[in-house]
């Protein structure tokens, strides 16, 4: 049973990562960002091709994960989404439009292909990443298996929780975040750049998809649409946790990680999902605004 629930809590780190960085875009530009899947799927993949041409690990890949991720989300805000604000169902639909692009050009290996020009560790096959050895061997404490690099995916989502917590409560930028959360025309009255600070959010959210991204690909193969279900697992992670809390959306992570790690070992990963969905519509039943929030949806 050990086993199970830290299999669960590491499947519930990965949500995290993807559920935090959907929540603060949320909850402070009120941007329902469909392409966050597809900003993890570039994330594995640059850890694909980071191992290929540049000869980085897996570890080394998460800061350039990272980087890559949060420089595409900034590019994205600056030529999309900045001319869509306080239109919610146009960004849905233009980041909805942004993700199959996203998918079609790695796919398509970024157009190469109509030039005859391969990238090896693109295109529509699938591939992967391997986890550096001291990772790889599992640890018998008693009865208990210890997974080293699933304990690492805990760590690095615990790190990064922790400094998403410092940005947003214990820094000047945090201030102006949840200022903007709570009144966006009244922080711009106080001098507040808020189209920088929700430029400079996006490209924060998007770089934790790009590390989940690089850390799940030492997990699973990586494909050009592997982005499509991390989206959904996300959102259903906001809306149980709440908009914009932080402890909801660790809690909401962690809880809906666990369920799922539960009934897919019992049973089966369809049975599993059908568990965490019904979940997700009693929440919204019981607590519409989810279970932590201070900010209606």
């Amino acid at each position: 049973m050990a086993d199970i629930l830290f299999i669960g809590l590491s499947l519930g780190s990965i949500l995290l990562l993807i559920a935090l960085g959907l929540s603060i875009i949320y909850g402070t530009m009120g941007v329902i960002n469909m392409a966050h899947g597809e900003l993890a799927m570039i994330g594995a993949y640059t850890a694909v091709l980071a191992g290929k041409y540049l000869g980085i690990g897996l570890i080394g890949s998460i800061p350039l994960g990272f980087l890559v991720a949060a420089v595409l989300g900034l590019v994205i805000e600056r030529l999309v989404i900045r001319r869509l604000y306080r239109r919610i169902m146009d960004t849905l639909l233009a980041t909805w439009g942004i993700a199959i692009l996203l998918q079609q050009a790695i796919r398509l290996q970024f157009g190469l292909s109509f030039f005859g020009i391969n990238i090896d560790g693109l295109g529509p096959g699938l591939q992967s990443v391997s986890v550096p050895a001291f990772l790889r061997d599992p640890v018998r404490l008693g009865d208990f298996v210890l997974q080293p690099y699933r304990s690492f995916i805990i760590v690095m989502t615990l790190i990064l929780t922790g400094v998403t917590w410092l940005l947003l409560y214990r820094s000047a930028w945090g201030i102006q975040i949840r200022a903007i959360m709570r009144n966006p025309e009244m922080a711009a009255a106080c001098g507040i750049d808020v189209r920088r600070v929700g430029a400079l959010i996006f490209a924060f959210g998007s770089g934790l998809a790009g590390v989940a991204g690089v850390l799940l690909a030492g997990l699973k193969t990586v494909s050009p649409d592997m982005g499509a279900s991390l989206v959904v697992d996300g959102f259903l992670v906001v809306v149980v946790g709440g908009v914009g809390s932080l402890v909801g959306t660790l809690i909401s992570a962690g809880l809906l990680g666990q369920i799922s790690g539960i009934f897919a070992s019992v049973f089966n990963d369809i049975a599993a999902r059908a568990v965490v969905l019904a979940v997700v519509i009693a929440v919204i039943m019981w607590r519409p605004s989810g279970l932590f929030n201070f900010k209606g949806r």
